[in-house]
């Protein structure tokens, strides 16, 4: 289906740029633990700048590991069905999860802009940034989970009806 190879290439390459963005969280706090103590001067960002980037490779990456099967679960009991068996519990289970990632992208999207619109600060520390760019990273993340949630709900109504899901997507 060329919706679910639609998602799971925006959720690969989320996953790529949280992934590149532990290059810039080292660099901080390198810099950092050098400035301050080599220099004696610490810096008044690095707090602010490694919860951030931080939060931003988690939630870029949560996806991604839906993609891949990266997130913990228990299959004590589901590893034994039928595959088929295993899609429709599968695809209930997600049913629910759901509409709770559909509230959270909604209220999200309204601190994403209210934090925009006031140019909300974050208050943390001396350097105190905005923090707009922090609420969309995580409206990111959420929009691009649910989707893939949606897309893993196609492989199993996939399952369950017979069809086989085109090559590369589920990978």
């Amino acid at each position: 289906m060329k919706t679910i190879g639609l998602i799971e290439r925006l959720t690969r390459w989320a996953g790529y740029v949280g992934a590149w963005l532990t290059f810039p969280l080292v660099a901080s706090l390198v810099y950092e633990v050098f400035s301050r103590y080599v220099l004696g001067r610490p810096t008044l960002w690095a707090f602010e700048i490694s919860y951030m980037v931080m939060g931003a490779i988690f939630m870029l990456g949560m996806a991604n590991a839906l993609r891949v099967g990266q997130h913990v679960s228990v299959d004590v009991v589901s590893q034994r069905f039928a595959p088929r068996t295993k899609a429709l519990v599968n695809l209930v289970c997600y049913a629910g999860f759901l509409p709770v990632l559909g509230w959270l992208v909604w209220e999200l999207s309204f601190y994403a802009l209210e934090a925009f619109a006031s140019s909300e600060r974050s208050g943390r520390s001396a350097w105190n940034p905005v923090i707009w760019p922090v609420f969309s990273v995580w409206l990111l993340g959420f929009l691009l989970l649910a989707l893939q949630v949606i897309a893993e709900m196609l492989k199993f109504v996939a399952t369950l009806t017979g069809r086989a899901v085109g090559q590369g997507e589920g990978s």
